[in-house]
């Protein structure tokens, strides 16, 4: 089983690097997430509500669907384990472009089932043809990530509803929108729409992006209810904290204060996108809070050479394929950007 490699971190005796590894906000939390955490802390000998009963209700609100309609996990990481958990058993495919979040092959093997990548085609886009092609009667799950983490690109409308009238109805299909907060491509596929047209279909969204919770591990799957009862069975318990209930509630009641950070990193994108393209990078379309520099085999070197700056510039190389930049606060990204000239 490939083992799952998270961000790079600084060294103790060095200047704290500038770290852009990770795909996390530059931004701390809001004042009153901060607060409902603290709050919650004083209560950390007490379990919290298992089946985050206000959480469940909140979140189905806020996309306007109901609380049986919503499964919470610690992070939407868990959420699509739970999901294949509850779907797929040894002998069972999972289809999924690739290069693209690392966990999906992991999480296949957790759950039994047999992972099946399908290469991207040009532009670091899904290749959804080749992905119908793959498809066979062993397939179960079909995974789609729109922003394509790592490298960028939203799945459009169009393309996702042919696809979706190709993929046998048995076949749940799930579109993991980590980053949707940030796309701003008009044509890019809408999760609430998608599911309102395709009922073998499930959303997957996180706090940890857009949110700022990324320390404290929310996310959640969403869709039918008779799909996502399934999954309700495989969460594990007691797995999202009171802190992070929390905070996930807070943060449904300050939309327009995380919708301003939103937008700065957005600015901040296409800022960085301009000047890399000026540096005689052919970034493509970057619609989450990163961006993808197809380094080929030039990928670890120049990660190093990065790393040992002083500070450091880290960031998310993955080898022989390309280098993953988060987009982080002005000074870090101009700092990236003149240690890359």
């Amino acid at each position: 089983m490939p083992p799952y490699v998270p961000g790079a971190r600084g060294a103790a005796d060095r200047l704290p690097p500038v770290k852009l590894s990770s795909n996390e906000t530059p931004f701390a939390p809001l004042p009153s997430v901060a607060q409902a955490v603290a709050a919650a802390g004083e209560v950390a000998h007490r379990y919290p509500d298992m089946f985050a009963v206000e959480l469940h209700e909140r979140i189905g609100a806020f996309l306007g669907l109901g609380a049986e309609s919503v499964a919470v996990g610690g992070g939407s990481v868990a959420a699509l384990q739970h999901t294949l958990q509850a779907y797929t058993q040894p002998g069972d495919e999972v289809v999924f472009a690739w290069r693209s979040f690392e966990a999906y092959p992991i999480l296949s093997h957790i759950a039994g089932a047999t992972p099946v990548p399908v290469p991207l085609a040009a532009g670091g886009r899904h290749d959804l043809d080749a992905m119908v092609a793959a498809i066979t009667h062993r397939t179960r799950v079909v995974l789609l990530c729109s922003p394509n983490n790592p490298t960028g690109p939203a799945l459009r409308t169009d393309e996702v509803d042919a696809f979706m009238a190709r993929v046998p109805s048995h076949v749940l299909v799930v579109l993991d929108e980590a980053y949707v907060e940030f796309v701003r491509d008009p044509a890019a596929v809408a999760g609430l729409d998608f599911l309102q047209r395709h009922p073998n279909a499930l959303i997957a969204r996180t706090f940890s992006k857009a949110y700022g919770l990324a320390g404290l591990r929310v996310g959640y799957v969403a869709g039918d209810p008779a799909l996502i009862a399934p999954v309700r069975t495989c969460v594990t318990p007691f797995s999202v904290s009171a802190p992070a209930q929390a905070a996930a509630i807070v943060s449904l009641d300050a939309q327009a204060e995380l919708a301003e950070r939103v937008e700065a990193v957005v600015a901040e994108r296409g800022r960085v996108a301009d000047a890399l393209a000026g540096l005689g990078w052919d970034v493509p379309d970057p619609q989450g809070n990163f961006v993808w520099l197809a380094a080929g085999e030039r990928t670890g070197e120049i990660a190093a050479v990065l790393a040992e700056r002083e500070p450091a510039v880290l960031v998310r190389p993955f080898a022989g394929e390309g280098i993953r930049v988060t987009i982080g606060s002005p000074e870090e990204n101009d700092a990236l950007l003149e240690a890359l000239s």
